[in-house]
């Protein structure tokens, strides 16, 4: 008979990992801790924690929202007809 050994299977090795990793780091204080301080679960604070590039992910995403809102103030502001844009008046030099 051939003896066949089995294999660990490397996704239950790392989920086990995983886990082992957030039960040691729950007792010390993590990156995102200070989430819980403005509202953030238990969990979230967690997930933060575990996986940081998320919040990286957070910040990119924000970033690229404002420069498109930025973008588009920009286009509305540079097509304006002449006639809707406010003139400024001219001071007059007071008479003395």
């Amino acid at each position: 008979m051939l003896n066949h050994q089995t294999k660990p299977n490397p996704c239950l090795t790392s989920l086990s990992r995983a886990s082992l990793q957030t039960e040691k780091t729950s007792d010390t204080m993590g990156q995102f801790d200070w989430f819980g301080s403005i509202g953030a679960t238990p969990e979230a604070v967690r997930v933060l924690n575990d996986q940081p590039i998320l919040f990286t992910i957070l910040l990119i995403v924000l970033v690229a929202i404002i420069l498109q809102c930025v973008a588009l103030w920009y286009i509305h502001y540079a097509t304006l007809k002449p006639e809707q844009k406010k003139k400024k008046e001219k001071k007059k030099p007071a008479k003395k």
